[in-house]
């Protein structure tokens, strides 16, 4: 991992040694969405200084909701407070979070070209501040995490103004004008490189591209939407800025992970709930880190029933570099006791 193998020994941070293929006995953790909605002192702050969007262009603000898990609990690393839609609202596009409607993002490309909109990458720079708060106070055997949303799954807001079930209006779109698609997914790999090392430039440790619809895609098109863009930006990172880890996430890939995981270049590879650990185990490449993948519902529901899924998980990836997370991210309603359990569990070695 070259300069920044020599940094993660003098930090002492676990989790990065794990990126850079250390075995360590007890996997160091950190949980998707773990700065949010299921802390009381988030809502807390939200409810003072207003909705999402706002919180994320408010640096301090960010930076404390940032931290707010580590304060609480022992995690092993911090993730960027922010939203996977920055890019197209830099790229040009209105973002708006609607309560009880999630993200809104016009106009919808499947009406307008790519060439209306206005880039505005100014709007990257509050979210570089953060990470240069968050970096001040972050303690050095805390790891921290940037992240993007991929192509793939920016282009399915961009293309049809929100989230769906089966993202059938950008499929319909790829299919249909796959030239004018690529375009819009190369547009969209050239900012999110920039976006990315611009966070590792402020302070992060390394990257984390969520691919959160990557499920909803036949083989050829997992080839051409998901690998090959991810493949790019992978592959900027790395010349860029050698040594800094890439964790891949590709959320319902399900037997396309082991593709992902030659082809992409990532360093590290992200699981979800409904990945086999035994079958991850045995496909994966073993010097690979992993990542995952308790269900948030076990969590949510916690006792008897996440105890036999985490040690199951432990027990799999023993012997590997595993970083314990989970599946997908935490959920609003998950009570604080059930994570102090987690973490306790975890910690314990299972």
């Amino acid at each position: 991992m070259g300069g920044d193998t020599v940094q993660t020994a003098v930090r002492n941070a676990p989790l990065l040694e794990c990126l850079a293929g250390k075995v360590h006995p007890t996997p160091p953790m950190w949980m998707m969405r773990q700065a949010g909605r299921y802390l009381p002192e988030y809502r807390a702050l939200r409810a003072e200084k207003g909705g999402f969007l706002e919180l994320v262009y408010d640096s301090p603000s960010a930076a404390e909701i940032t931290l707010q898990p580590l304060k609480r609990f022992e995690m092993d690393a911090a993730i960027l407070f922010s939203d996977i839609l920055i890019v197209p609202y830099a790229m040009g596009q209105n973002l708006q979070f609607l309560v009880g409607e999630g993200p809104h993002l016009s106009p919808t490309l499947v009406d307008h070209a790519l060439e209306s909109l206005v880039p505005a990458h100014e709007r990257l720079d509050a979210i570089y501040e953060t990470v240069r708060l968050v970096k001040a106070d972050l303690a050095p055997e805390k790891a921290f995490l940037g992240f993007a949303g991929s192509a793939w799954t920016v282009a399915t807001y961009m293309v049809n103004g929100e989230g769906s079930k089966d993202q059938h209006a950008t499929r319909a779109y790829a299919y249909r004008d796959p030239q004018a698609f690529q375009v819009l997914i190369d547009a969209i790999v050239d900012l999110t490189i920039t976006y990315l090392i611009g966070q590792i430039d402020a302070g992060v440790d390394a990257v984390q591209i969520f691919d959160s619809w990557s499920g909803s895609l036949s083989p050829a098109q997992f080839e051409r939407w998901v690998i090959a863009p991810n493949a790019r930006i992978a592959a900027a990172i790395h010349e860029a800025r050698p040594g800094i880890p890439v964790i891949g996430f590709p959320k319902g890939a399900g037997e396309k992970l082991a593709a992902y995981a030659r082809e992409t270049g990532v360093d590290a590879l992200g699981l979800d709930e409904t990945i086999d650990p035994v079958w991850a185990a045995a496909n994966i490449p073993a010097h690979m880190p992993v990542q995952g993948n308790l269900d948030p519902l076990a969590l949510l529901a916690g006792g008897e029933q996440m105890e036999s899924a985490v040690r199951h998980i432990i027990r799999t990836f023993e012997g590997r570099p595993h970083i314990f997370n989970l599946g997908h991210g935490i959920l609003q309603q998950t009570p604080i006791e059930h994570v102090h359990a987690l973490l306790t569990l975890v910690k314990q070695g299972a």
